[in-house]
């Protein structure tokens, strides 16, 4: 299987969405993607603007970077509505967008151990140019076959699946959507540590097809269908060991409902909440039967995943011992064009694509 898409999800746009003259930025410039306003409920592209800016002047430690791709990510719309207290700063009206990044180092600090040509890991993207603290930047070198899959959120799928939840060989593990970013490389990684069941979660007949011929998912729970908790009686009818939940709502109390004794349950995104088209995206309220969780001693934790480079760096090898066996892939679209940003953050939050996004500037 291809590491890209299918073309139905990876061909390019034709139409704009601010400007539809061609635009080619002038030397001395770097285009980027601003929030222009913020929008009441899911953001639409009129709320961005791709903004022409001066050529970063990096300061004293810092690396001039110019990016070949980005990541399009879900959690975005929770910044944009304002949130205090998340692992990153809110945005506001005139921001520049933030989110990972790889770049080819156009320039470094004496001294620095990076050299121009560098491909580099770091966290300013939706940008052409970025000025990178030299600390910030993660050198690639050649653990992946494709510099595009360090964009890959693997690793808080391995970490959910195997430094917190402890996926043992005979599991049967349920990861709530599992056609997405996170969800697409649950599956795979959960089979890789030896679950003897993989179920997954999502919105859409095509989508949960895929899943089972792609991704190796033994059954597809499908949300709008009948109750979760109905579909995971039929799909492991034995209970599940292990939920990765990126959904939160429903699906996590029909997760409930099947769990196991000490089944354990990591929480990793709230997607019923952040791509509701009510609120801001910072809320994702659901009612859990309480006395069933003491019952069956279920335990629920939030993601952790640890700031510990040897931890990721073992990972990153892994990985890229994986993909090149052909054990796992990297579903993923390349969307052409820092112009088209704007529209591909709107078809995330409308759950257009399958597996990750990411914009190839």
């Amino acid at each position: 299987m291809s590491h890209e898409s299918r073309p139905h999800d990876s061909r390019p746009h034709t139409a704009r969405p601010h400007d539809s003259r061609p635009h080619t930025a002038r030397p001395g410039v770097s285009r980027e993607v601003r929030l222009a306003a913020v929008p009441d409920g899911l953001p639409r592209p009129e709320h961005f603007e791709v903004a022409e800016a001066p050529l970063p002047e990096p300061a004293p430690g810092q690396a001039l970077v110019r990016n070949r791709f980005f990541h399009v990510f879900a959690a975005l719309r929770t910044l944009i509505g304002g949130l205090q207290g998340a692992p990153l700063p809110p945005l506001r009206p005139g921001d520049t967008l933030i989110g990972p990044a790889v770049g080819e180092v156009v320039s470094a600090p004496d001294g620095a151990a990076l050299r121009p040509g560098d491909l580099v890991l770091h966290g300013q993207g939706w940008r052409e140019y970025a000025a990178v603290p030299v600390e910030r930047c993660v050198p690639l070198g050649d653990a992946l076959p494709d510099p595009a899959a360090h964009l890959s959120k693997g690793w808080i799928a391995y970490a959910a699946l195997a430094l917190n939840a402890r996926v043992r060989p005979g599991d049967t593990v349920f990861v709530s959507g599992g056609a997405g970013a996170v969800g697409s490389m649950a599956g795979q990684i959960a089979r890789l540590l030896g679950a003897r069941r993989v179920v997954g979660g999502t919105g859409s007949p095509e989508k949960a097809a895929r899943m089972l011929d792609e991704l190796g998912y033994d059954a597809v729970v499908l949300r709008g269908g009948a109750p979760t908790a109905e579909q995971l009686a039929e799909a492991a009818p034995d209970g599940i060991d292990v939920h990765l939940d990126n959904s939160g709502g429903e699906q996590l109390r029909g997760a409930l409902a099947a769990a196991r004794p000490d089944a354990r349950f990591v929480l990793v995104g709230a997607l019923s909440g952040q791509l509701s088209e009510r609120g801001t995206g910072g809320s994702a309220p659901v009612e859990l039967d309480t006395y069933q969780l003491i019952l069956k001693r279920v335990t629920v934790r939030g993601l952790s995943a640890p700031d510990d480079p040897e931890e990721q760096a073992r990972w990153t090898e892994r990985f890229g011992g994986w993909l090149r066996s052909g054990e796992i892939v990297f579903p993923h679209v390349r969307v052409p064009g820092i112009d088209q940003a704007p529209r591909a953050l709107h078809e995330v939050f409308t759950g257009r694509h399958f597996g990750a996004v990411l914009v190839e500037v």
